[in-house]
């Protein structure tokens, strides 16, 4: 069967995006809505303060998931339960398929590395483009910790 996002990755993912039901931009200076939805969104939409429903924002992060699920599902070798599997599409989610597919994280969970190695891989994502210099954020600190502490937990 399937792995599938487990609640408390959701979780994670909600609190750490926020519901931001009016166009704007993120700390990456990138145009978002709704829970960190970029895709369809535009430098216009946040200029013109594009606004969507609480029920637009949740459709928006579900056709994202099911984007960031279907990539883990693919890179990930070696099995994981939900919480495992969600906190990867948490970290997916934020940054992308390709960051993670290109990581040493993924390697190393590939390879069934001890804790401390995948730890290591994780938080060291906690960084941001702002002004061309890449920086840490509290936000991406604090998001890399609760993704891994979600990962951990089911190991």
């Amino acid at each position: 069967m399937p792995n599938t996002t487990s609640p408390k990755a959701l979780a994670i993912i909600k609190s750490s995006e926020g519901e931001k039901l009016t166009a704007y931009y993120c700390p990456a200076n990138i145009p978002s809505i709704g829970y960190g939805h970029t895709a369809t969104v535009t430098k216009a939409d946040v200029a013109n303060r594009k606004t969507i429903t609480v029920a637009e924002a949740e459709r928006l992060l579900r056709g994202d998931l099911a984007d960031a699920e279907r990539d883990v599902a693919k890179l990930v070798k070696v099995p994981v339960n939900d919480d495992q599997f969600g906190a990867l599409v948490s970290f997916t989610y934020n940054l992308g398929a390709g960051a993670l597919a290109s990581s040493t994280l993924l390697k190393r969970i590939n390879a069934k590395a001890s804790l401390k190695d995948i730890e290591a891989s994780w938080l060291q994502w906690n960084k941001a483009r702002v002004n061309g210099t890449l920086t840490p954020l509290r936000g991406l600190t604090i998001r890399r910790q609760a993704e891994f502490d979600l990962f951990k937990s089911g190991a």
